[in-house]
């Protein structure tokens, strides 16, 4: 056996589980997880959530403490940044210029927040969230009637602006689009959740761009919009990720908006793999299609992990998603993109409903509020390919529960 370790760039979701996910396939050498942040690996969806809200402390977003990694045997290197991969070699170097050789590579490097390409992004007071850190800085700015502006309605903007107005903070959301959450939820969801950030004392500006973050003595104290100056004490953008393809772009990995991989996680490379957000999938038609899930980064680890021993294990489930915002859970399930037909189940009023979408009589996709049993059923359904149609959908005898036991 080789005594170069199995080495895991990115130390988040999708690096860890190749880590552990290397132990289930039968690897016994060592495993090397680096990581450039000081702390063990942690979930990240709490923290445009319980965190900002001061319900969560580090402990609890963590997903694996030193006690369990040296029990599996993996070695977690932290605040280490790595400088260049060489695939070729089957070698690393650091930040200073030392080696590390491997036996397999995998590249876990998650996304960065997308910068506001405006004057005055860089004042103080201008923020993104996507690290622990981030959010830590973000929570201690948040008291009551102090002015926030969110720049962007995806969930995490929308998230952000939830937490900040129970925290008696003055929010304003900036959205470029003619609606909220327009890249990943139909129009229905986006009227729905637009009526709840309103009832919640939240501004939204709709078809509004931003052309300046305009400051004072190095803070940040408006944001220039088409719509006039909002005041503000603090600004957080929202607008989207970027791959951190870096590493494996300069080693003439083929990548293109992330690090490309199959249906196994493969990258171009020979003995490189990569999962989660740095990655975008080449599908059997030719496309690709990138998402940002935790879903997709654990089972692309798994991929992952398997095609480094050897073996084939294609991430074939239906993609799932979800944003909580106040006491409203959005769970989604498959992708609605294409859809020619929908049917509504429940009511909207009453904060508890789903939509079922359709590409002809093909079940594509499934949104649902408030309605976790329902979602986990829909998974199901998708997962199995059931035949329904919308007629079957919209019948008053359908129950999702019993059609997904079936």
């Amino acid at each position: 056996m080789t005594s170069d370790p199995m080495v895991i760039v990115g130390a988040g979701q999708a690096g860890l589980q190749i880590a552990e996910s290397l132990r289930s396939e039968g690897w016994e050498g060592p495993i090397r997880l680096l990581g450039d942040e000081p702390h063990p690996p942690y979930h990240r969806p709490p923290l445009s959530k319980a965190w900002l809200l001061g319900e969560a402390i580090e402990a609890q977003v963590g997903i694996r403490g030193p006690e369990f990694l040296e029990r599996k045997g993996i070695e977690h290197v932290m605040a280490r940044e790595v400088a260049a991969i060489d695939p070729a070699a089957r070698s690393l170097t650091f930040e200073g210029g030392e080696t590390l050789r491997w036996a397999g590579l995998a590249l876990a490097t998650g996304a960065r927040p997308r910068g506001l390409p405006v004057p005055g992004a860089d004042l103080d007071g201008v923020m993104a969230l996507r690290s622990l850190d981030d959010a830590t800085r973000l929570a201690a700015r948040l008291a009551p009637g102090v002015r926030v502006v969110v720049i962007g309605a995806g969930f995490i903007g929308l998230e952000v602006a939830a937490a900040a107005v129970k925290r008696g903070c003055e929010v304003t959301v900036v959205e470029a689009q003619a609606r909220i959450m327009a890249r990943a939820v139909p129009p229905a969801i986006s009227a729905f959740h637009t009526e709840l950030h309103a009832r919640h004392g939240v501004r939204i500006l709709l078809e509004t761009g931003v052309t300046a973050i305009l400051g004072e003595s190095g803070r940040v104290r408006a944001v220039a919009t088409g719509a006039g100056e909002l005041p503000a004490d603090v600004v957080v953008v929202g607008i989207g990720v970027v791959a951190a393809d870096d590493l494996a772009r300069a080693a003439g990995i083929v990548c293109e908006r992330g690090i490309v991989v199959d249906a196994s996680s493969r990258t171009s490379a020979p003995g490189v793999v990569a999962a989660g957000d740095c990655t975008v999938r080449r599908l059997d038609d030719g496309t690709s299609q990138r998402l940002e899930s935790v879903q997709n980064a654990v089972e692309q680890a798994k991929s992952a992990a398997a095609a480094l021993m050897g073996k084939d294990r294609p991430f074939t489930a239906t993609p799932w998603f979800w944003s909580d915002q106040y006491d409203v859970k959005l769970q989604m399930a498959g992708l609605s993109a294409g859809a020619t037909a929908m049917v509504t189940r429940g009511d909207p009023a009453s904060g508890r409903f789903s939509l079922w979408h359709f590409a002809g009589d093909r079940l594509i996709a499934v949104d649902t509020v408030n309605l976790a049993q329902e979602h986990m059923a829909a998974r199901r359904i998708l997962d199995r390919g059931m035949a329904l149609t919308p007629d079957d959908v919209a019948a008053a005898a359908f129950d999702p529960m019993a059609a997904a036991r079936g």
